[in-house]
């Protein structure tokens, strides 16, 4: 007797682990597709949460009609090969459902919604009636049923703390995503041979050791991409699933090489050998920290990626500190191995959160540049008042901060909330530049009668043609800044419905 409490006691622990961390692990399969917002979690926490409750319930009922240890374990084991199935069924589903709520213009609540709800309500579903039908077989009198649920519950709980831990700190940036859900699944189909073995019928048997096996054996299967050439005939020479995200290179025949993450939905660094302009956005924000009162001789870049803008000035202004912050690592050692990052006496490398590393600097900069942005995810706390009083607080006298608004083609809600955002600090020095249909550039100035137009074209004079050019474009773009919008706050920043609004209205 006490031998089955031990086992189902393993069985409600591991349901446990495995519940959590499949949530965990959920989240990060999602992201590429639709961000890693607040709005994302909020689905996948209320999916896992309708599903645990229905299974609940149902899991109660059946246990009061059949009460069998057996009976339990196979629901866990078909659990367990559902669970297993995940990333696999994620990686045709996910892009066709991209696809799908762009054409309905539902943007990214409903959508990763739909995602998390498709790959993991049934199995969570199956898995969350294990407590109550555990609590059934375990309580043997009235008498003692309290201390019985108490308990089991309680066990559900540590397995739960486990996988949430287990999952965010080793697993994921350890073995990646698919592999997560496979380890999670193996644990949970281990932990039914002991009710399903030791009945002794080889029907229940044979699936009990055979699905663990099985799933083992998908832990072997590349985790890579399934083809190495990409639809528009670059080819993949790296990639990764980094702890934030997934990214990867590619390569085209002309030498060229990209940094895209998120399955190639944003591209955030590009390079060409022997080259330094890119015809890109990256030119532009190198072009804009020159509207201050001078050319800068200190930089701070947030949101670096693998290193363009921090190697165009490596070329142009080799005797100007850069800080490059970059809070991916992966990213920054392959800008340094493949987007020729090369160690310079005057570039700082930094792996850290744009905004803490910004607190804890006594540094001042003539140039601050915010490259962090990328749709859909745009993290909240790099659009409040508060973190522009910080970068102004940052900036010496004369200096400038410019700011990339990634944003939906045609959309400006996004640009008009960020330039009312930054006249909390920077009053009425503040303009725009359009430097392409997704990317609108604003500049701050720390004077308030800065002329960032004169700034650029005088300092043009003294530049190399390349550059010159450079900024005599960038200088023809300014413009002032818009009206309208909100201020952010770090109370207050609903950047996550921004975006989907802005979405819906440009679908």
């Amino acid at each position: 007797m006490k031998l089955r409490a031990r086992a189902l006691e393993l069985l409600v622990f591991t349901v446990g682990v495995g519940t959590l961390g499949s949530e965990m692990a959920a989240a990060r399969l999602l992201a590429p597709w639709f961000g890693d917002s607040t709005i994302v979690w909020a689905n996948t926490i209320a999916t896992v949460l309708v599903a645990l409750a229905i299974g609940y319930s149902v899991g109660g009922r059946l246990a009061d009609r059949n009460p069998n240890p057996a009976s339990l374990a196979k629901i866990v084991l078909f659990a367990a090969l559902l669970l297993a199935a995940v990333p696999f069924v994620a990686k045709p589903f996910l892009p066709l459902a991209v696809r799908a709520v762009e054409q309905l213009s539902i943007a990214t609540f409903a959508g990763s919604l739909v995602g998390v709800g498709v790959l993991l309500a049934f199995p969570l579903f199956l898995l969350g009636m294990v407590s109550p039908y555990a609590v059934r077989l375990s309580v043997e009198s009235v008498e003692d049923s309290g201390h019985a649920a108490g308990r089991l519950y309680a066990i559900s709980t540590i397995g739960s703390l486990v996988g949430t831990f287990a999952a965010s700190l080793f697993l994921i940036p350890v073995v990646g995503t698919q592999r997560t859900f496979l380890i999670f699944a193996f644990l949970i189909a281990l932990a039914t041979i002991p009710h399903l073995v030791r009945r002794g019928s080889a029907k229940s048997a044979l699936p009990a050791v055979l699905v663990p096996i099985v799933i083992l054996g998908l832990t072997a299967l590349p985790t890579g991409s399934v083809k190495t050439v990409t639809s528009n005939g670059g080819e993949v020479i790296w990639e990764k699933e980094t702890e934030y995200q997934y990214a990867r290179v590619v390569e085209y025949d002309d030498g060229s090489r990209y940094l895209e993450l998120n399955e190639g939905h944003a591209v955030h660094s590009v390079y060409n050998e022997g080259e330094w302009l890119t015809g890109a956005y990256w030119d532009e924000m190198l072009s804009l920290s020159y509207a201050g009162a001078e050319a800068p001789k200190s930089v701070a870049i947030l949101g670096s990626a693998a290193g363009t803008t921090a190697r165009q000035f490596g070329h142009f202004a080799p005797d100007t500190r850069v800080d490059a912050v970059e809070i991916d690592e992966d990213v920054t050692k392959v800008g340094q191995e493949l987007f020729d990052l090369e160690d310079q006496p005057n570039l700082h490398l930094h792996t850290a959160d744009a905004r803490p590393w910004l607190q804890k600097q006594t540094r001042k900069y003539d140039a601050i540049m915010v490259d962090a942005y990328h749709q859909p995810y745009i993290p909240f706390y790099l659009t409040t008042k508060e973190f522009f009083a910080l970068a102004k607080s940052h900036l010496n006298p004369g200096g400038v901060l410019v700011v990339n608004s990634a944003h939906p083609e045609g959309s400006t809600a996004l640009e008009k909330v960020l330039t009312a955002t930054l006249r909390t600090s920077f009053g009425e020095a503040v303009w725009r530049s359009d430097s392409g249909p997704t990317n609108t550039h604003l500049i701050a100035t720390v004077d308030p009668k800065a002329a960032p137009v004169a700034s650029l074209t005088a300092t043009a004079e003294s530049q190399p043609a390349e550059l010159a050019g450079a900024l005599t474009d960038s200088a023809a773009r300014i413009e002032p800044a818009l009206r309208g919008g909100t201020v952010y706050t770090d109370d207050v920043a609903p950047v996550e419905w921004l975006t989907d609004l802005s979405l819906l209205e440009v679908a």
